[in-house]
């Protein structure tokens, strides 16, 4: 049985997020990923395989290595639900924004 992790746990880690940013670049493997973090191989691996049960990468075999790439579809879909609370703060800002006017408006007929 496939353990399916929830998306959003994942990127909440830094080190995961570190490196979905290494990954934007180009396919690596563990050991060229793990080379950028102060920590051991096998926790770069944790990390990877947490990353890739929620389906943000995708795994590669090429001879003895394997490669992993990121899943530019998955983080679309991460970035619509985003999306959906970004018009709702990008509105509130609006709001503000035009309450302020508003009252420097007011402050300065006075």
């Amino acid at each position: 049985m496939e353990i399916r992790r929830d998306v959003f746990q994942a990127i909440a880690d830094p080190t995961r997020r570190a490196i979905i940013v290494l990954l934007t670049m180009g396919a690596m493997t563990p050991n060229a990923l793990a080379e950028h973090f102060d920590t051991s191989r096998q926790a770069i691996s944790k990390h990877l395989k947490i990353l890739t049960e929620c389906e943000l990468l995708t795994q590669n075999q090429q001879g003895r290595e394997i490669y992993y790439h990121l899943d530019i579809d998955k983080m679309k879909e991460v970035d619509q639900w985003i999306d959906q609370f970004r018009k709702i703060w990008e509105s509130r800002f609006d709001q503000l924004d035009q309450l302020l006017i508003n009252l420097t408006s007011k402050k300065h007929d006075l």
